[in-house]
């Protein structure tokens, strides 16, 4: 059985992830923060898009934690261009980068997946589920969520929409990417809304 997947992001109230630049903005309040660094420890892996990595450069861990304690950090890089002086390289946890399967080069402080050739992330739930990897919480980018609903894979979307306007025509949205659409749309249930501090919690469940 595949991982069960978690999207978990936040929005501005107009719709946006980041400025036209892809340069992060602060979006959650501190009642989400807090909230996500609670979620990360239900979770047995954190994954994002190197896209992610690039311009953010997070250390996806939980501050405090041991190496053992942290989640596993799962990067998708198909072409295998995360920095290497990326924090999610560090000694805080471990590091899975997920690439396509003629990338060859090493990368220090990472384990690298081979996902096929092009890159399949169905592959990379069969490998995840062979490391006894029962649970992720994908927390961006844009590209990366759409690649887990296009796929069908998404069982839990929750996003936090903040009290800001960011703006632009081309600044990134939660499900993001060119050309695809889904005919209807990509069924959810709605289960919760909640306000945390100057945003609202919004939760789904897959139908």
């Amino acid at each position: 059985m595949r991982p069960f997947i978690h999207i978990n992001c936040a929005m501005s109230a107009d719709g946006k992830i980041a400025g036209s630049e892809r340069k992060q903005v602060r979006i959650s309040s501190q009642e989400d923060k807090d909230r996500v660094k609670s979620l990360r420890r239900t979770y047995d892996a954190i994954l994002v898009g190197v896209g992610t990595i690039v311009s953010d450069d997070p250390h996806l861990t939980v501050k405090g934690r041991t190496y053992e304690e942290n989640q596993i950090r799962i990067v998708i890089d198909p072409a295998g261009r995360i920095p290497h002086d990326a924090l999610v390289l560090d000694d805080r946890a471990r590091t899975l980068i997920a690439v396509s399967g003629d990338h060859d080069e090493e990368i220090p402080g990472a384990e690298l997946v081979k996902c096929g050739t092009p890159f399949d992330l169905d592959i990379l739930m069969d490998r995840l589920t062979q490391m006894d990897i029962e649970s992720i919480l994908v927390e961006g980018g844009g590209e990366t969520i759409a690649s887990f609903f296009r796929k069908g894979l998404v069982d839990r979307y929750t996003v936090f929409v903040g009290s800001k306007i960011i703006g632009g025509r081309t600044a990134p949205t939660p499900v993001d990417g060119d050309g695809w659409v889904i005919e209807d749309g990509f069924p959810l249930k709605l289960t919760g809304a909640e306000t945390l501090g100057d945003g609202v919690l919004i939760s789904y469940e897959r139908v």
